[in-house]
C-alpha cells in the first residue's frame, strides 16, 4: 500500500518526489519497527523491575522511542497541514483541479464535500499524535539527557529537574516547529498542493475512525445547540460584500489588481446602491425643442447645443410630447416648413428612486437611450441617458463635444478646487477627502444652501471642518461654481460630528 502511495504521489504535477513529511514515514520498515518496539517495551519492563520501577531504559530502547517520537511529530504536522489546506482551499480551486484531472483532485473534492467530518478527522489525528508524543517523546529525551549531567555533581533532585526542563523544551520546540508552524504556513501559502498531498491518507484515516469521529461530532453539535449556536461550521460560507472589498484592497496592495481594476470593481459594488436622482441631468439644465417654434430655429438650437437627443415639448417640460434624434433631421432642408412632431418617439419615464441597475435594464428593454425622471408627484425633475449610467462604473466618457466643457472638479492650486454646484456629495468627499455628512441633499450646492439656511449669493462663505467653501457664481438661485480651500486634513469622526450641525 505504501509503495502504491509513493508511486502515485510522485506523479502529482510539478513534484519530483512525494511530500517531504510523508517521505520520512515511507522509509520506515513498519513490521520491523513494531517488533522492535515490542522488544523494547519488554526490555523496559525488565529494567524497570530490576531497578524497583525507576531504572533507566537501555540506549537502544530510548533510540527506538525517539524514532517513534519523530514519526509522531511528522504525523502531527501532516494532520495540521491537512486541516489548514482544507480550510484555505476554495471550492473553485478544487473544481479546477478536478477539471484538469490532477492526481488526488477527486479525493480532495470528496473531502471538501464532507468538510465538517474531514476537519474533525484532522483534529482527532492531531490530538492523538500530540498525546502520544507527550507520552513517548519526553521520557525518551529525559533518559538520554540525564546521564550527561551526572558529571556536574548535581544532586539527584536538581538533576531530575534540569534534565526534565531540557527534554521538555526540546520536544516542545520540535512539536511547534515541525509539527505545527512549518506545515501550517506551507498549507496556507500552497493550499492546492497540500490538499492533494494529504487527500489519500486523510480519506483512509477518515474511514478507519469514522465511528468515533461521528460520535464526537454529534456530542459537539449537541453542546453547540445548548449554547444556541448552529452546529454547522459554515466553512464554505460565501463572502459578504465587505469581505470581497477587503480581499480586493489586499490584492491591490500586493499588485494582483491594478488601480483601474480595483476602482472599477468598487464602482460596480456601489452601482446598485445609486438611484436615478443621483445620475440625472437636472431639469434646469435640460435643452428642449418647443413645437411652437419654427423648424429652422429648432435646427439652429440643436446645432448650437450639440446634443444627440432632445425632448419635444409644448413650451416646457411640464408638457412633454416626445423625443427626437438629430439623425432624424438629416435630409430635411434647413429652411423647410416642417412639423417636428412627425419625427417624435414616445417618451419613457422612470421614478427618481429607481436603482440605476434597473434603469440600465430599462434602457436595454425599451431601446430608448434617453428617459425622463419623475418625482413622487409625477413632475419631471430631469432626464437620464445611458451615458449617465455607465459613467458611474467606468468614469467620465466625454465625446468630441463634451471635451469643450469643464470637468466637475478642477484643481487650481495646492489644496484649492473649483467645483460645479451640481456635483454629487460623494464625488466631492472622495476627491477632497472631506466628510460633508449631509443626508437630505444630493449635490454640493444643496449642502451649501442647507448649511447657510438661505438662497445662495455670490461671495457667500461656508465653513467646514478642514475646509472653506466660497460661492463664485450663482445662476437662477443655484450655486454654479464653488471654490473649496482645504485648510487641514480633517479627522473623520470630528468632521462627521461638526459638519452635521448647522
Amino acid at each position: 500500500m505504501i509503495g502504491i502511495y509513493e508511486t502515485v504521489c510522485s506523479l502529482i504535477g510539478g513534484f519530483n518526489s512525494i511530500p517531504p513529511m510523508a517521505n520520512l514515514i515511507l522509509e520506515v520498515d513498519v513490521p520491523t519497527l513494531l517488533a522492535t518496539v515490542a522488544d523494547a517495551a519488554a526490555d523496559t519492563a525488565s529494567h524497570a523491575g530490576d531497578s524497583h520501577g525507576h531504572g533507566d531504559a537501555s540506549l537502544t530502547t530510548n533510540l527506538i522511542f525517539l524514532l517513534i517520537a519523530a514519526i509522531l511529530v511528522v504525523l502531527n504536522g501532516f494532520f495540521v497541514a491537512a486541516e489548514f489546506a482544507l480550510v484555505k482551499v476554495r471550492p473553485t480551486q478544487v473544481t479546477k483541479m478536478v477539471r484538469d484531472n490532477l492526481a488526488f483532485a477527486k479525493t480532495a473534492e470528496w473531502l471538501t464535500h464532507r468538510m465538517d467530518n474531514s476537519l474533525a478527522a484532522c483534529q482527532l489525528g492531531i490530538t492523538m499524535a500530540s498525546l502520544a508524543l507527550g507520552y513517548v517523546g519526553e521520557p525518551a529525551f529525559f533518559s538520554l539527557i540525564k546521564p550527561l549531567f551526572k558529571f556536574t555533581g548535581m544532586g539527584e533532585t536538581a538533576l531530575h529537574v534540569v534534565a526534565f526542563i531540557i527534554a521538555f523544551s526540546i520536544i516542545t520546540a520540535l512539536h511547534l516547529v515541525i509539527g505545527e508552524q512549518a506545515p501550517k504556513i506551507f498549507a496556507i501559502r500552497e493550499p492546492e498542493k497540500m490538499v492533494r498531498w494529504c487527500a489519500l491518507p486523510m480519506k483512509v484515516f477518515y474511514y478507519i475512525l469514522f465511528i468515533p469521529m461521528y460520535a464526537l461530532n454529534w456530542v459537539t453539535s449537541l453542546i453547540l445547540a445548548k449554547l444556541g449556536v448552529d452546529g454547522e461550521t459554515g466553512h464554505g460560507a460565501p463572502h459578504s460584500e465587505e469581505d470581497i472589498r477587503a480581499i480586493m484592497k489586499e490584492s491591490h496592495l500586493f499588485g494582483h489588481l491594478t488601480q483601474f481594476e480595483h476602482r472599477l470593481i468598487n464602482e460596480v459594488f456601489e452601482f446598485d446602491d445609486m438611484v436615478c436622482r443621483y445620475v440625472m441631468v437636472p431639469r434646469n439644465e435640460v435643452e428642449i425643442l418647443d413645437v411652437n417654434e419654427p423648424f429652422p430655429k429648432l435646427l439652429e438650437k440643436a446645432k448650437a447645443s450639440k446634443f444627440t437627443r432632445y425632448p419635444v415639448c409644448d413650451s416646457s417640460l411640464d408638457s412633454l410630447l416626445g423625443v427626437v434624434h438629430t439623425k432624424d433631421f438629416l435630409g430635411i432642408p434647413p429652411d423647410a416648413d416642417f412639423d417636428i412632431k412627425t419625427l417624435m418617439r414616445q417618451p419613457t419615464k422612470v421614478p427618481e428612486n429607481m436603482p440605476i441597475s434597473d434603469a440600465l435594464k430599462h434602457f436595454q428593454t425599451t431601446h430608448q437611450l434617453l428617459t425622463f425622471v419623475i418625482d413622487e408627484y409625477g413632475a419631471i425633475i430631469g432626464i437620464m441617458t445611458l451615458e449617465n449610467v455607465l459613467e458611474k462604473i467606468v468614469g467620465p466618457v466625454d465625446d468630441e463635444f463634451d471635451a469643450l466643457h469643464q470637468p466637475k472638479i478642477r484643481t487650481v492650486g495646492e489644496g484649492v478646487f473649483i467645483i460645479q454646484g451640481r456635483t454629487h456629495i460623494t464625488d466631492v468627499e472622495r476627491a477632497l477627502g472631506l466628510n460633508l455628512d449631509q443626508k437630505d441633499v444630493d449635490t454640493v450646492a444643496g449642502v451649501l444652501m442647507s448649511r447657510s439656511g438661505k438662497l445662495p449669493e455670490k461671495g457667500d462663505v461656508v465653513e467646514f471642518v478642514g475646509a472653506e467653501a466660497e460661492i463664485l457664481e450663482v445662476k437662477n438661485d443655484h450655486a454654479e461654481l464653488i471654490r473649496f480651500s482645504i485648510k487641514e486634513v480633517p479627522d473623520a469622526e470630528e468632521s462627521s460630528a461638526e459638519n452635521s450641525g448647522h
